[in-house]
């Protein structure tokens, strides 16, 4: 039998750890990526602070990978900003491994089929090689390949300020002055809202991290003002139960957030479900149906992610119907049910659809649920390709023993960690965090890591 290909989309933390699990195993990483550079989505949230150390950053593929080449992994108990995940990590791994033969930049997945065979097609279906389109500077070109791993990520599909799910009526008009994830507001971005008036409509720890910079840069700004728009009536479950809450870290965050809003730092509407976006002399008149609305100079929307599905029309997919995850894996990470807890360790068999060969990964694999760890990531593509090498033991066995907490919400209160947390992305996906280890707990903080 031919050495397989597998199509990797996607060269983030969770793609590149792939690249490098496919390789171990004989077998030829595609990865596709449509940034002009590896960790494409990172670079927009490099000024991040992940709450996990780099003990849980790194996957060990990688590392093997990466010993021949000289490099030295750095302290494990530290803690990565987005650009120290790219600089000391992600970057090497990308240009320094063999994976630099593997990896096509500017590469943007259009469609995936089966070569020959539509949708509704069945009898031969799973030997038909996968048909992957994508577009590059030189036009459309296509590949094929006999397993596909979409760890293509979130970042880019925010969620939009309409409290339907649906754009505010007016908001892509008002793209100019609307910001979506975590903007760095004291950094690259400063000179944007320095002395503005800015509303940031969310209630995960993405929205409480730009709140929290937002009135740190009113006290080198002044003018400043941080205005937080809540869905919700209770401004409390987000602030969480200070010392009564079971994850100490995440207390602390919503106890510091919360004296800021007690001290009015931070004005509060509550029950706020943006439903229109105008203009009114300049600025920006935020509407909450027609008897209500604030003005604001500009507008930060933390209000969460979700998968670009739209190129995996032609493939069988089963996905949960409200959370957009894998069906088997829905349920472990709906937010209607888990605002905390541990999700146990999963791989191939949850991630797995009716295409045979076909498995979303990484952030994506999350659908619309907001707390992702990179380290599950990297154990879901573990066992994924352990799975198409057909090593079945392999892809059912756990090699991944979580945090005692799991995935959660992140805490930490110091001026770094308030910086926010990844996602992911992973700001890659900026909501998608976890509770660290005790010594995280220890140092005051509470990690995450996305893909």
């Amino acid at each position: 039998m031919h050495d397989k290909t597998v199509a990797i989309i996607g060269a983030g933390p969770v793609g590149l750890a792939a690249a490098a699990h496919v390789l171990e195993r004989g077998m030829s990483p595609i990865v596709l990526e449509a940034g002009p550079e590896a960790a494409h989505a990172i670079r927009q949230w490099q000024h991040v602070q992940l709450f996990s150390p780099w003990e849980y950053n790194v996957d060990k593929a990688a590392a093997r990978l990466l010993a021949p080449t000289g490099w030295n992994s750095p302290d494990p108990q530290s803690y990565p900003t987005g650009g120290e995940l790219i600089d000391r990590y992600l970057e090497p791994l990308a240009t320094r491994t063999p994976l630099r033969e593997a990896i096509r930049t500017c590469s943007r997945v259009t469609a995936i089929s089966r070569a020959g065979f539509d949708k509704a097609r069945t009898k031969g279906r799973e030997r038909a090689p996968f048909e992957i389109r994508y577009q590059n500077g030189g036009g459309p070109e296509v590949l094929r390949a006999d397993a596909v791993i979409d760890v293509s990520g979130t970042w880019f599909s925010p969620n939009p300020a309409g409290s339907n799910g649906l754009p505010a009526i007016g908001e892509r008009e008002r793209a100019d002055r609307i910001a979506y994830g975590m903007p760095d507001v004291r950094g690259a971005d400063r000179a944007r809202y320095a002395g503005k008036t800015v509303a940031v409509v969310g209630a995960g720890h993405s929205a409480l991290g730009t709140l929290i910079d937002l009135v740190r840069l009113a006290d080198e700004a002044p003018g400043t003002q941080a205005i937080w728009l809540l869905r919700g009536a209770d401004p409390a479950k987000t602030f969480g139960g200070g010392r009564n809450d079971k994850l100490a870290a995440r207390g602390e965050l919503g106890s510091a957030f919360a004296a800021l809003v007690a001290a009015g730092r931070i004005r509060v509407e509550t029950g706020f479900g943006v439903t229109h976006l105008s203009e009114s002399e300049g600025r920006l008149v935020i509407s909450a149906g027609e008897a209500r609305s604030v003005m604001a100079d500009e507008l930060v929307v933390s209000t969460g992610f979700r998968p670009d599905l739209s190129f995996l029309s032609e493939l069988r997919l089963r996905l949960d119907p409200a959370i957009e995850a894998p069906a088997a894996l829905a349920p472990l990470i709906d937010p209607n049910e888990h605002s905390c807890g541990t999700v146990r360790p999963h791989g191939a068999r949850e991630l797995a659809h009716d295409e045979p060969g076909f498995y979303l990964a990484g952030m994506k694999s999350y659908g619309r649920a907001p707390t992702f760890l990179m380290m599950t990531g990297y154990e879901q593509v573990r066992s994924i390709v352990a799975d198409i090498a057909g090593d079945k033991q392999a892809a059912a066995r756990v090699e991944l023993v979580l945090p005692e907490t799991g995935v959660c919400t992140r805490g930490g209160v110091e001026p770094a960690a308030a910086a926010g947390c990844c996602g992911g992305p992973a700001k890659q996906e900026p909501s998608a965090c976890c509770a660290a280890d005790e010594t995280a707990k220890k140092a005051g903080r509470a990690g995450c890591g996305c893909s």
